[in-house]
């Protein structure tokens, strides 16, 4: 009975991330969920320093969003909760329509979040899943260090009193009056507890142990009294479930649609490429289409729950695998600890000192900044290097909204460059093995009179110049002079009709000089792109080949003859 309960959900396409689950494994998932609690909630509110949003709301992206994905997404792994950088986003689009932790400001926030629900939902029903691809590993490496830079950045300045107070220090470094030194005191104990936790073990929840003695601190001696800022009363009890306020103002969607779709596309690509990681390294079924429902899903949840946006978190999804996690059981574990928090231990909070969440603020920007990311980049593709450090340096000049497009764009050009900058080959003769590839330049013949010519990238737009440059080039270099000339379309998978365009040219130039164009290698789909184009036609059906031998057997029976 249980086992066809479970297959029937399994074909409704529900519980993927939880089914099917072992009792001895249950309980490897309640212990994780119980420590990523532990581990997420005093960093979900550290999220609502960056948003703007009021404290409470860090803990309500662990509620409804987590259980809404648990049920309906596809990965066993993927933790779903607040980011950094769609709260970045979040903040920097709505700054100067509502003030922040205002009701105003969390109602756009939660229209904010439905909005990307919407565009998560049209990229189902559109599969477009694979748009996930289009946003390079290099760039994404990049906006994050650069959002990573900005959140320390804008946290410290925050710490210090504010932009005014920072420029006044830069000005004049003795200019010391009006510098809050017990916060920073006290922001810089907790980043040396947190240190030190995770230097004993990664396990150890540094930054609950700092937030719990950090409570403890400001009840029983009164830090106020000294300076410190605590953050006063915070609602306890759950979250009431509502539309957000001016959902159905169309100028004011019109005005956030941008925003909803950068945060759209930082979803996509984060959660997938976390998903897809986690998936490969457990040999598991991941559907990308389906996660695309549960991040939706999630993000309804958020936004009709009075929180902002969630994404699917890299930190906290290992927090969870590091405590031997494998399912969705465990965020369901960990939403069920928040409600405890919720009903019966906000009062705790009021005592926690503000400069705890900023230390913990200012940890999470600094743990994004991916040096060790950096450093293989530029030791391993040094171009693609100053594509990440410039999308970083983007995201510092311009903020996080606008760099989100620089960074669309910047992975754009590094897929055009890599089908751009192809390494083509010729085929030359070998004793040993028939035949072996050479460089282009090597301008070598298969056999006399004949060039075996391999493109090693689709043929498109972009490199149709360097296709029609490089067969100029070989056949005026050729010696002997040509009689055949071969294409061989091993790697090819498509040509658009830019390529197709360039072949009928090179047919007729080649032709001219007494050369005949052959193909050989082309699969199915690409030859019935050449039957669309009429380029069959045009070159006769006896000039496509199933492979360089065949092509050569060919080009020897004609000269023979």
């Amino acid at each position: 009975m249980r086992r066809l309960l479970s297959d029937r959900l399994t074909r409704m396409r529900l519980l993927e991330g939880i089914l099917p689950i072992s009792g001895s494994q249950a309980v490897n998932d309640l212990l994780a969920g119980v420590t990523l609690a532990a581990l997420a909630i005093p960093e979900v509110m550290g999220y609502t320093s960056i948003a703007g949003t009021p404290l409470i709301t860090g803990l309500y992206t662990m509620l409804l969003p987590m259980v809404l994905y648990a049920l309906f997404g596809s990965s066993r792994h993927l933790v779903v909760g607040a980011d950094s950088a769609t709260a970045a986003i979040l903040a920097s689009s709505i700054a100067g329509m509502a003030t922040p932790r205002s009701s105003e400001w969390l109602a756009l926030a939660g229209i904010l979040a439905l909005m990307t629900a919407v565009f998560l939902l049209l990229a189902r029903f559109a599969r477009l899943g694979f748009l996930a691809d289009f946003l390079s590993r290099t760039v994404l490496i990049g906006f994050l260090s650069g959002v990573g830079i900005q959140v320390a950045m804008n946290e410290f300045t925050s710490l210090l009193g504010g932009p005014a107070r920072l420029i006044k220090l830069l000005d004049d470094p003795g200019n010391l009056a009006g510098i809050p030194f017990p916060d920073l005191a006290l922001a810089a104990a907790v980043l040396a507890i947190i240190a030190l936790a995770r230097t004993i073990s990664p396990r150890i929840p540094g930054a609950l142990i700092a937030v719990l003695l950090a409570i403890a601190g400001g009840r029983a001696f009164h830090l106020e009294s000294y300076g410190v800022h605590l953050l006063g009363a915070v609602p306890s009890g759950l979250p009431k479930i509502a539309l957000p306020a001016g959902l159905w103002d169309w100028h004011l969607m019109q005005r956030l649609a941008p925003t909803a779709f950068a945060m759209f596309v930082v979803i996509l690509s984060q959660s997938a490429a976390t998903s897809r990681a986690y998936a490969m390294r457990y040999f598991e079924p991941f559907d990308e289409q389906v996660d695309l429902v549960g991040l939706a899903l999630a993000n309804v949840g958020a936004g009709i729950s009075g929180t902002f946006i969630v994404n699917g978190s890299p930190t906290k999804t290992q927090m969870v695998d590091s405590a031997g996690g494998r399912s969705q059981l465990a965020q369901l574990t960990a939403s069920a600890v928040v409600v405890l928090v919720l009903l019966f231990s906000t009062g705790l909070l009021a005592a926690m000192p503000m400069a705890v969440l900023s230390a913990v603020v200012i940890l999470i920007g600094v743990e994004l900044v991916d040096v060790t990311g950096m450093r293989r980049i530029c030791r391993e593709r040094p171009w693609e290097f100053w594509v990440a450090l410039a999308t970083a340096a983007a995201v510092v000049l311009m903020g996080v909204e606008k760099s989100i497009l620089f960074a669309i764009v910047m992975s754009l050009i590094v897929h055009t460059r890599h089908g751009y900058r192809v390494n083509n080959m010729v085929l030359v003769a070998d004793a040993e093995h028939g035949w072996r590839q050479q460089k282009v330049s090597s301008s070598g013949q298969i056999v006399p009179g004949l060039i075996i010519y391999r493109f090693m990238h689709n043929m498109y737009y972009a490199n149709t110049q360097r296709l029609v440059s490089e067969i100029g080039m070989l056949v005026k270099q050729a010696d002997p002079p040509l009689r055949w000339f071969c294409i061989d379309g091993a790697a090819i998978n498509d040509v658009d009709f830019t390529a197709a365009e360039s072949l009928r040219l090179l047919h007729a130039c080649l032709a001219e000089k007494g050369v005949r164009l052959v193909f050989c290698e082309l699969i199915d789909e690409v030859k019935g792109e050449f039957v669309r184009s009429r380029l069959v036609e045009l070159f006769g059906s006896d000039a496509f080949f199933p492979s360089p031998t065949a092509v050569v057997q060919a080009y020897r029976l004609e000269t023979e003859a």
